[in-house]
C-alpha cells in the first residue's frame, strides 16, 4: 500500500505542470451554473490525451461527464467543480477543485496495482442549481461505496461544517396607474415586496442562531411615475437540517405573503426544486484522508474550534445523504482571507493555489489506495454512514 501510494504521489508531480495549466485555464475562462462547456470540454480532452475515455454531457446534462477507471472491486467516486460565480469568478476555487479530481483520477489510472473502480464525475451548477442533487435524480451516483472532493479555503479542516439551503424567487403582481394623477387607482407590487422584505428582518431576530435568510430585490418598478406593477426578489434560506429548513421556508412564505396581502397585491413563489441537504462527513474516511494529507506536511485545523453560526452550503450534502462522503477543505489563501471575494480569487490563481492542488490530488488519490486496499477501512466507513457517525 504504501508502494502505491509513493507511485501516485509521482504520478501527480509528473503531470504537474498539465494539472496547474488546466486550474489557470479555467480560472481565466469562468462560466456559470449548467454553462461550463470549456471547463467540461478541457477536462475530457485531457482524459483522453491520457488515454482514457470519459462519457460527455452524462446523465443528460451537457456539462456533465463520466469517466469510470478500473475494471471490479469497490467504487469510489470523485468529483470535481467547475462553476464560477455572477461577477466574481473563480472566488470560491471551483478550478482548483477541477484539477484537483482530474489529478486523483489520472493518477490512480496510470499507477493501477489495486483491485477497485473509480467513477470520476464532472458535477456542475454547485453554485447555483445543485448540480450533484440533479446528478443524485438520474442514477450517477448508484452503486457507489464512497465519494469524496476537497474544497480550496482559508485552512486544512477533514469535515467542513454545512447548512442546508434552499431559495425563493417571489414575484408580486399589482395594478400599474399613473403615481401623481392617480394612484389611488393603482396596487403598488413594489410595496407589497418591501413589506416582505421587512417582515422577513423582523423574523430575522427570532430563528435558530445558525438558520440564514439573505435576499435581494431584483425588479422593483419600470418609472418612478408609474406605480409599479411588478416586483420581484430572491431569498436564500439555510438551516441546521432537512427539517429545521421545512420550517423555516413555511415562516418565510407566511412574511412574503403577508406582504403581499398589505398592498392588496398577490405573490407567486417559485422554490428550487432541489434542496442542498447538510454534509454527513464520514469519520474513517476522513480520518484517513486527514492521515495521508498530514503525511504531505498539511496541517489541520480543528473542526471543533469552528463557531456554530460559521456554515457554508453545498450540493455535496446531497451527495452524502446516500453514499459515505467528505468535503475536506484544503488550505490555498490566508485564513483572513473567505472564499466569495476577490482576494480568493486571486488566490485561486496563485502559488498556494497551485500547492493545494497539487496536495489535494495526492492526498485523493492515496485516501483511494487505503479504502481499495484494506477491507477494515471500508467496513468501518460503511458502519459510519450507518449510524450517522462524523456528522458535522
Amino acid at each position: 500500500m504504501e508502494d502505491l501510494k509513493a507511485k501516485v504521489i509521482q504520478a501527480v508531480d509528473e503531470i504537474s505542470a498539465e494539472l496547474l495549466d488546466v486550474a489557470r485555464k479555467i480560472h481565466a475562462h469562468p462560466e456559470l451554473a449548467f454553462e461550463e462547456r470549456y471547463a467540461a470540454d478541457l477536462l475530457c480532452t485531457t482524459l483522453e490525451n491520457h488515454g482514457l475515455k470519459p462519457q460527455r454531457g452524462a446523465f443528460d446534462l451537457e456539462t456533465s461527464f463520466r469517466c469510470d477507471i478500473g475494471d471490479e472491486g469497490p467504487v469510489l467516486a470523485i468529483l470535481s467543480e467547475y462553476d464560477a460565480l455572477p461577477e466574481m469568478g473563480h472566488a470560491c476555487g471551483h478550478n482548483l477543485i477541477a484539477a484537483m479530481g482530474l489529478g486523483a483520477a489520472l493518477a490512480l489510472a496510470k499507477v493501477g496495482g489495486f483491485r477497485g473502480k473509480i467513477r470520476y464525475l464532472g458535477t456542475p451548477a454547485e453554485e447555483y442549481g445543485a448540480g450533484k442533487a440533479v446528478m443524485a435524480a438520474r442514477g450517477a451516483f448508484d452503486g457507489l461505496d464512497a465519494a469524496m472532493m476537497v474544497h480550496p479555503a482559508g485552512v486544512d479542516l477533514e469535515a467542513y461544517p454545512t447548512l442546508c439551503v434552499t431559495a425563493v424567487k417571489a414575484t408580486f403582481h399589482g395594478k400599474p396607474a399613473h403615481a401623481s394623477l392617480a394612484p389611488d387607482q393603482g396596487i403598488n407590487a413594489l410595496d407589497a415586496c418591501v413589506s416582505a422584505y421587512q417582515n422577513i428582518a423582523q423574523l430575522r431576530q427570532h430563528m435558530d442562531m445558525v438558520a440564514r435568510v439573505h435576499g435581494i430585490i431584483t425588479n422593483g418598478g419600470a418609472a418612478p411615475n408609474i406605480v409599479p406593477e411588478r416586483a420581484e426578489a430572491t431569498y436564500f434560506l439555510r438551516a441546521r437540517d432537512e427539517g429545521s429548513l421545512e420550517s423555516l421556508k413555511g415562516r418565510v412564505r407566511a412574511c412574503i405573503e403577508a406582504g403581499a396581502l398589505g398592498a392588496g397585491a398577490t405573490v407567486d413563489l417559485e422554490w428550487w426544486e432541489y434542496p442542498y441537504l447538510n454534509l454527513r462527513s464520514n469519520q474513517s474516511l476522513a480520518k484517513s484522508y486527514r492521515t495521508n494529507a498530514e503525511s504531505l506536511g498539511r496541517m489541520f485545523f480543528p473542526v471543533s474550534a469552528i463557531p456554530m453560526h460559521v456554515r457554508g452550503s453545498t450540493d455535496m450534502g446531497n451527495v452524502s445523504q446516500i453514499v459515505p462522503s467528505i468535503h475536506p477543505t484544503i488550505t490555498v489563501a490566508p485564513p483572513t482571507v473567505g472564499i466569495h471575494t476577490a482576494c480568493f480569487a486571486h488566490c485561486a490563481a496563485s502559488e498556494t493555489g497551485d500547492k493545494g492542488t497539487l496536495d489535494g490530488a495526492k492526498a485523493m488519490a492515496m485516501t483511494a489506495i487505503d479504502f481499495f486496499s484494506s477491507a477494515e477501512l471500508r467496513a468501518a466507513v460503511a458502519r459510519d454512514f450507518k449510524s450517522g457517525a462524523g456528522m458535522v
